[in-house]
């Protein structure tokens, strides 16, 4: 399945640019930079002096597509396991 605005929420994340575009911690609003890692609840992004763990479930994030299309997705959307996140968000013609 190719990545798409669509499809986002089922694919790898770790690799992608993201911005925090809202968030309950007025801090993290407007951090940006690569996705590093990724577990149930949070985000690991690097930005030009560290990685910042973002609580997923409390933002709106902006993800950049290799195509450089920007994508919002709210951050409940993205709430599972990265691995059973791919397997089972969305629809599936698999399942």
């Amino acid at each position: 399945m190719p990545l798409s605005p669509e499809t986002l929420p089922r694919h790898e994340l770790v690799g992608l640019d993201a911005e925090v575009v809202a968030a309950s911690n007025p801090d993290a609003v407007g951090m940006s930079g690569t996705v590093v890692t990724e577990t149930t609840r949070t985000l690991g992004i690097e930005g030009a002096d560290r990685v910042r763990h973002v609580p997923k479930d409390d933002a709106t994030f902006a993800f950049e597509l290799p195509g450089g299309q920007r994508v919002r997705v709210d951050g409940s959307r993205l709430v599972a396991r990265p691995a059973r996140r791919t397997e089972t968000t969305g629809d599936s013609q698999w399942r």
